[in-house]
């Protein structure tokens, strides 16, 4: 029995043995160092809209991809965006994405456009009431990265654009009397 014991702890110490290696969590600096944020965009998009009472929120995202500038392939990258007004200290909102999983990125090669909104925004009641809002102030997005353990990197701060893409549905019924007033 005492054999099957002392061998039972061998395999396992030789399984753990190999496999530890490749636990391994990635330093910050060469987190950074593997990755290139590639074709950044931002926007405002609809997190809720409501015709009546009129309700309208919208949320700042920011779209971007992942170029591997390393000699390894990654794997496992998660990313966590902070959006907050540029003056303001306290955070508006967040998003955490589990990126990049089952199909790693090549040497050389660069991800699908990976996208982060924010789960807090600006209130209004209608678009066009947006475009004076005093609470619709320039905004910004400090990206993090991290990997197999590694702590959170932050990779940049971006200005996030103030394009607006939503469009409020038309009334109902105005088609007949837009047509009554052209007749």
């Amino acid at each position: 029995m005492r054999r099957k014991t002392v061998l039972g702890l061998v395999i396992v110490v030789a399984l753990a043995s190999l496999l530890l290696p490749s636990c391994k969590s990635i330093s910050p600096e060469e987190l950074k160092a593997a990755v290139e944020i590639v074709e950044v965009s931002s926007k405002w998009v609809a997190k809720t809209y409501q015709p009546w009472p009129p309700k309208l929120v919208l949320v700042p995202t920011i779209t971007f991809r992942v170029k591997n500038i390393s000699d390894k392939p990654l794997n496992y990258l998660n990313f966590n965006a902070i959006f907050k007004f540029r003056d303001d200290q306290e955070n508006l909102g967040d998003n955490f994405l589990a990126a990049i999983r089952k199909e790693p990125i090549l040497p050389g090669g660069t991800s699908p456009a990976i996208t982060l909104k924010s789960n807090f925004g600006v209130e209004g009641k209608s678009l066009a009431q947006f475009k004076d809002n005093p609470q619709w102030k320039p905004m910004i997005c400090k990206l993090f990265i991290q990997s197999k353990g590694s702590v959170h990197v932050l990779l940049g701060e971006y200005e996030i654009s103030r394009e607006i893409d939503f469009k409020e549905p038309e009334p109902v019924g105005m088609e007949k009397k837009d047509e009554e007033k052209k007749n």
